[in-house]
């Protein structure tokens, strides 16, 4: 192990260290904090304590980060180290910190507790991706200038009427608004996201079985050259509208029947079509290769995974899909046995019966934190609706009701 001199003394040389190994650093005060690096690791987060072991390194939120502590460690390879970041806190001098040293992907989870100005215009960031929770304050980011670093991509989560942005165009922008669980609320629409409509890359992201986003909004970009769309969307017939589009990805979308047909895109030089529903997808390919006829694909064109309606209900209609494996499968059976015990309720005391031991199975379960609750209080709506032999509709504040009053997580 090579350790870093102590407080006063001359910093390391910039890149000098290579291996895997345990290194106090000042983080955030002198010998503040001890750097793990593991083999072959590349990434490395920082956040609140609460995160606990999501967070490599703990600070507190308001925090002020020492980002020059990691100018001496590179990869074995010599690039800079970390190449991945993730921070979650308010401290934005990372992107001072940008402008001498490249950032390849930084994530970055504000904790704002006031409106807040980030000036980006200067570093060099490959990868920015920003995930906003539902605190009131908002950011505001100062775009990368192109002439410091061109191939800049923007990605924002979360709330997204807390952003704004203004500056040079990203060379692409993904956003991914918060939507609710359930496909059968009113489609979500887009807030106003201000200079970034002028965008010729987009990528919009939604849940597949969520509620619905609204192509409306595409009306607002009247640039696109390529559009993404992963998840559940509607309006899809608007986009006839951008007939100047040269590649359209379709990926996870349950429902594609008011697509246009492919003629409607007449430029479009790469298709992609992944995991989409099977009788559109059939559609798509017979398109595909009716129109390499009378122009051959320059870019990569495909349709794949064509997925029966069966599919979408097994692998995302249960809010598990992103617990470790071991919890999912718990949480499935008992799931599994809550639906089935609910199956024959002739009161709402049998349902509640079976939705009290659903509840009470996860009470002795380790890791049900915030997320994990959520998850389990959508479960219990979906139960709730699922089929039974009472008579009447379950009320939804009835079964919440039920969850709230057997948990203790």
């Amino acid at each position: 192990m090579i350790e870093l001199p102590k407080n006063n003394q001359a910093c390391p040389p910039v890149g000098s260290i290579r291996g895997d190994g345990r290194y106090p650093i000042d983080l955030t005060g002198p010998r503040s904090h001890t750097l793990v690096i593991e083999p072959g690791v590349g990434s490395l987060s920082i956040g609140p304590s609460q995160l606990g072991k999501k967070a490599d390194l703990h600070v507190a939120p308001d925090a002020q980060v020492d980002w020059t502590v990691f100018n001496a460690f590179a990869t074995p390879a010599g690039s800079p180290w970390p190449r991945f970041l993730r921070y979650t806190g308010s401290d934005t001098g990372f992107f001072d910190w940008a402008q001498e040293r490249p950032i390849e992907e930084m994530a970055w989870v504000p904790i704002l507790s006031a409106d807040t100005v980030a000036d980006a215009s200067q570093s060099i960031v490959h990868g920015l991706y920003i995930e906003l929770d539902q605190s009131g304050s908002r950011l505001h980011l100062k775009l990368p200038k192109r002439e410091v670093f061109e191939y800049f991509r923007l990605s924002v989560a979360g709330d997204l009427s807390r952003f704004s942005a203004t500056g040079d165009l990203p060379y692409s922008l993904t956003l991914a608004p918060r939507t609710s669980r359930r496909k059968s609320d009113a489609p979500f629409l887009l807030p106003d996201m201000g200079e970034l409509h002028q965008v010729t890359s987009l990528t919009l992201r939604n849940a597949p079985l969520g509620q619905p986003i609204s192509l409306e909004c595409l009306n607002r970009f009247p640039n696109l050259s390529s559009l993404s769309l992963w998840g559940n969307f509607c309006d899809l017939d608007l986009l006839a509208h951008h007939a100047r589009l040269t590649n359209l990805e379709l990926r996870f979308m349950p429902d594609l029947g008011d697509l246009p047909p492919l003629s409607a895109w007449p430029l479009l030089d790469g298709f992609i079509a992944y995991n989409v529903e099977e009788t559109a997808g059939k559609r798509l390919k017979q398109q595909m290769k009716a129109r390499a006829n009378t122009r051959p694909w320059t870019g990569h064109a495909s349709v794949s995974q064509l997925r029966k309606p069966e599919w979408w209900t097994t692998e995302y209609g249960r809010p598990f899909s992103s617990w470790p494996k071991r919890l999912a499968k718990l949480a499935n059976e008992a799931y599994d046995v809550a639906q089935a015990t609910l199956a024959q309720a002739r009161s709402f005391a049998d349902a509640e019966a079976a939705i009290t031991a659903f509840t009470v199975r996860f009470n002795t379960l380790k890791g049900i934190e915030t997320t994990e609750r959520e998850d389990l209080g959508e479960a219990v709506w979906q139960l709730s609706q699922s089929d039974h032999l009472i008579g009447q509709p379950i009320p939804e504040e009835m079964a919440q009701r039920w969850f709230d009053a057997a948990r203790d997580y």
